[in-house]
Formats: structure tokens, C-alpha cells, sequence
């Protein structure tokens, strides 16, 4: 898992963590009693990553001030995929379940997420996910100027022109 290089950046709001390879999009849902739920090796995968998380925090390479600035600003997500085998896998077929977990285990609504970089890499002796989250100043990233978003109880989610 590469715990060596595990840390939050200099810079305000950014995190690289090395996770294990999420499961494949054909193993993280089972079927039970008619329904769609998770399956045993997604909640593991969700679990760990949690677990890597807080052990993070305890050990004071997570900041809550990082975990805070993060929560309240758009963020970009770099994925380096390390498959066993250079064609077995999508390279898009972990990018959810990851998101999921990373931004749950940080309280982070994943929407916030605004920016997705994959890149698909082999090492057949350590497969893994290297992660980086880091924030997105208001001042760099924004909706395209032809729409205004209005929020009100109102409004539909159909945009204004």
C-alpha cells in the first residue's frame, strides 16, 4: 500500500493516499432478495479505505483544517490505476467506488468533485490506486459563463440562459 509517500500536501487542501486496487465494476454489486446492494468485496474495499483514512488522521498527516478547506471547495481527483495486466481491466471501472469511499471517508460530498484525471499504469508485483485529491480555488474553476445556476426551493434543475 505505499504508506511511506501517504500524506496531506504543503499546499491548503490536497491528500495523496496509495489504496488497494478497487474491485472491478462486475464484483461491486450482488443481487439479494431482488435488490442491488453492495457487494462483500465493495464494503471491504469501502472499509479499508476508511480505515487508511483515520489512520491517517491519528497519526496527524491528515489535518482536520486540510479535511475542513476540502469540504467547501471543488476539488480535482488524480487516479493512477496499477493493474496486474496492462489489458484485463477498464481503466474507468474503479473510478466510482473509489470516489465513493475516499470522499465518505473524508465527510466530503462527492459532488464537489469537479475535475477527474485516470491514468492507467502496470505493476503486476504491487496493484493499487495512487490517489490525489486536492482543492480547486474558486478563482481557477467555474461554470461555463453561458449559464446561470439560480438555487432557489423553487428552481428546477434545468439551467437558465
Amino acid at each position: 500500500m505505499g504508506g511511506e509517500k501517504e500524506s496531506s500536501g504543503a499546499r491548503q487542501g490536497m491528500l495523496f493516499i496509495s489504496l488497494p486496487l478497487p474491485p472491478g465494476i462486475n464484483e461491486q454489486y450482488a443481487t439479494v432478495n431482488g435488490r442491488r446492494v453492495l457487494s462483500a468485496e465493495a464494503r471491504r474495499f469501502k472499509a479499508g479505505v476508511r480505515s487508511k483514512v483515520e489512520s491517517l488522521s491519528h497519526a496527524g498527516r491528515l489535518p482536520t483544517a486540510i479535511i475542513e478547506v476540502m469540504r467547501s471547495s471543488y476539488l480535482a481527483l488524480f487516479i493512477d490505476f496499477y493493474f496486474k495486466s496492462p489489458m484485463k481491466r477498464d481503466l474507468d471501472g474503479g473510478l466510482k467506488i473509489a470516489q465513493d469511499a475516499l470522499c465518505e471517508s473524508l465527510g466530503i460530498n462527492d459532488n464537489r468533485v469537479v475535475d477527474i484525471h485516470l491514468v492507467k499504469r502496470i505493476d503486476p508485483l504491487n496493484p493499487r490506486i495512487d490517489v490525489t485529491l486536492e482543492t480547486i480555488q474558486e478563482e481557477d474553476w467555474r461554470f461555463d459563463d453561458e449559464y446561470i445556476y439560480i438555487s432557489t426551493p423553487q428552481a428546477t434543475d434545468q439551467p437558465q440562459r
